[in-house]
């Protein structure tokens, strides 16, 4: 097996006070870069528009401010998970894998270039001040957040325990804007939650892949197996992803040794396989429904696809997410650092999620009436700006006839109680369902008859 790279499966949105989909594994080393001529020639462009803005703008002006801000511009031209950190960002961001931090407890992310609530957290400030999915964050402190960065919303939301942030909201339905002024709080976010839904039926949800994801699922499984559970629920919906180690931990409690969870490869990242290694007892045999969604990105996708390619479990729900590329943080000089997308990773059939995400085997919509209440538009990798290209299937050009037809919007509801999750219910009576297939098999009807 090759050596595990400190890669960084990068999520989908921001979560003001818990993290950042995806985070640091460990860090690439800082190497000399040599340009070429062309490259000096757009050098000295750069040079020669930094030293006219320094000596004739009209104010004094901070060359670390200009040149961070250039940096900024520079990361923006990639693809969306790509980004400059300066360094308060830069630590931020190294903290970010504990999943305790201070601050609203909203998953954001921008949508059609506007700062979109993707989700509330429940029971944080944000979810108790009444925010809702789909609001739109035009001002942070009166600050317009046009052109701001996600990163740029985060470091202005979070904040100390008992400090406020106002932020401004456009509703769909509103005929103006109204403010929230939100006291911020630690947002202690669990990683793993269990508990036995259905005689013998375990569940177990995973929020987000973090340093203590695959020691909090042991856990789990160890006390769901003491509470003689014959069959298993996985819950990866809405979960935007974390750490690429996580995610490979996670899966290997539910393969044997020496299977490939992924493997990734980049222009510069040579192809690199993460294998399970068996360091925790893994439950092969318990019959498994592994449920995702469009909120299901990028470790979560490594998680069902790896699952899913070894027919280790049956995927329920609806098409994941689509992130299938990873994240490098580089350190740079003065404390900052980038945030840089070196390679793609690849299913274990070896098959790219990018921009396609996973299609379960058991496709389970959960329709929106509207006695239900509010939903909200469904995002996924595709629809954001900038987006990498899936090069084993390019995207098709829309013909010129259907460009003036309006596309039909995905919608979800923006909470769904569990009496009416029809997806877990569905998954509850596969498995009782499944019970009953292996009591009715030969075997069994043989050991039936020996015992009669």
């Amino acid at each position: 097996m090759k050596k595990r790279r400190g890669l960084v499966i990068f999520g989908w949105i921001l979560i003001v006070s818990l993290a950042i989909g995806g985070l640091l594994v460990s860090e690439m080393p800082l190497k000399s870069a040599v340009a070429d001529s062309q490259e000096y020639q757009d050098l000295r462009l750069f040079t020669e528009a930094l030293t006219i803005i320094k000596n004739t703008y009209v104010e004094e002006v901070n060359t670390q401010d200009l040149i961070y801000g250039a940096l900024k511009g520079m990361l923006r031209t990639l693809d969306p998970h790509s980004g400059f950190m300066p360094p308060e960002e830069y630590k931020e961001m190294q903290i970010d894998t504990r999943g305790e931090f201070g601050g609203l407890g909203i998953q954001i992310g921008i949508k059609k270039g506007m700062l979109t609530v993707i989700a509330p957290i429940e029971d944080t400030p944000a979810w108790k001040a009444g925010i809702k999915a789909g609001d739109k964050i035009i001002k942070v402190e009166g600050e317009s957040t046009r052109d701001m960065t996600l990163f740029e919303a985060v470091k202005k939301m979070r904040g100390p325990r008992g400090t406020t942030v106002t932020i401004t909201i456009v509703r769909e339905g509103w005929k103006e804007p109204k403010d929230f002024t939100i006291t911020r709080d630690v947002i202690k976010i669990k990683s793993v939650k269990y508990r036995v839904v259905d005689d013998g039926i375990g569940y177990v949800k995973i929020n987000q892949f973090q340093e203590r994801t695959a020691a909090e699922l042991s856990n789990a499984l160890k006390k769901l197996t003491d509470k003689k559970i014959d069959s298993l629920v996985l819950d990866l919906r809405n979960n935007p992803g974390g750490l690429l180690k996580s995610a490979v931990d996670v899966t290997e409690q539910f393969l044997p040794p020496e299977k490939l969870v992924v493997y990734i490869k980049g222009r510069s990242v040579k192809k690199t396989e993460y294998l399970t290694k068996g360091d925790r007892p893994y439950y092969d045999t318990l019959p498994m429904i592994v449920m995702v969604n469009h909120g299901s990105a990028s470790a979560s996708e490594i998680v069902a696809g790896a699952l899913k390619d070894w027919k280790r479990a049956v995927l329920l729900g609806v098409k994941t997410f689509g992130k299938g590329s990873v994240q490098s943080v580089i350190p740079l000089s003065g404390g900052s650092g980038l945030r840089l997308t070196t390679a793609k990773y690849y299913t274990p059939k070896g098959i790219s999620i990018q921009n396609e995400g996973i299609e379960p085997d058991i496709v389970i919509e959960v329709k929106v009436k509207p006695e239900d209440g509010e939903a909200y538009p469904v995002i996924r990798e595709k629809d954001l700006e900038h987006h990498l290209k899936n090069e084993q299937k390019p995207e098709e050009k829309e013909p010129a006839k259907n460009k003036k037809k309006e596309k039909e919007i995905e919608v979800a509801p923006l909470r769904v109680d569990e009496e009416n999750d029809v997806q877990l219910q569905m998954a509850i009576d596969l498995l009782k369902g499944w019970r009953i297939f292996e009591k009715k098999s030969p075997d069994s009807e043989k050991n039936v008859a020996d015992n009669l």
